[in-house]
């Protein structure tokens, strides 16, 4: 199965990080939708390491928390990139549990929560999405909280770790940030390397993180137990 080609804007996580339940899996679920929630017949989709379901209805709450998935008959791709994106979670949060350091705390579900409806055109428009794949208040904060701690998760493990050199902030500014100035604002004074240096060192630790995950994503895959039930 091909991965999603950057497992931190997965979570850029976040985004993307919803992990719903089965009998199987981590949260409550009411089997019962509202009254405006489409009509599934659920079937289960893949198991993780024998014990963690993924359910063709959690495909449906993945792509209901992304503003721009189509959820009336949703496409192959995107159902597709929906499982890798749950498998990629389910495997991290068997090993953030081992670090109950990491747990959310109850501002930061909030303010994770209220940035996550913000992506949305309307507040309107993001029950509605819930409503019709029968996803309640409650369900969602949990969901969200899972999203708050496999990113504490990741910090721990590989941004408090990541060091930029001055060296490579340098080779950056010089082969990239320069031309790409240039070529974008041309006519401008290109700023100096000290004043880009905060940007250049982000997206160099940004990068870093981006490829450690991925490594950690590829070595985890390698190791699990990945069963695909049926294919979508």
């Amino acid at each position: 199965m091909q991965r999603p080609n950057s497992a931190v804007g997965v979570i850029r996580i976040s985004l993307l990080l919803v992990l719903i339940s089965s009998p199987f899996s981590l949260f409550p679920f009411s089997p019962v939708p509202s009254a405006h929630a489409q009509e599934v017949v659920d079937k289960m989709v893949a198991t993780v390491n024998g014990h963690e379901l993924i359910t063709y209805t959690d495909l449906l709450w993945q792509l209901a928390l992304e503003p721009d998935a189509p959820l009336d008959n949703p496409r192959s791709e995107d159902l597709q990139r929906a499982l890798n994106l749950l498998i990629d979670q389910r495997l991290i949060v068997e090993e953030a549990g081992k670090l109950p350091a990491i747990t959310a705390k109850d501002k930061d579900v909030t303010d994770a929560t209220n940035d996550l409806i913000k992506r949305f055109p309307s507040q309107e428009g993001f029950r509605e999405r819930m409503q019709r794949v029968g996803l309640t208040p409650e369900q969602l904060r949990e969901i969200v909280r899972q999203r708050v701690e496999i990113e504490n998760y990741l910090t721990f493990r590989f941004r408090s770790f990541v060091v930029i050199s001055p060296k490579e902030i340098s080779a950056y500014y010089r082969d990239t940030y320069v031309p790409r100035w240039r070529k974008n604002s041309p006519g401008r004074i290109v700023e100096t390397l000290e004043q880009a240096t905060p940007k250049i060192e982000k997206i160099l630790t940004e990068s870093k993180i981006e490829s450690d995950t991925d490594a950690f994503l590829e070595d985890a895959r390698a190791r699990a137990e990945i069963v695909i039930l049926n294919p979508v």
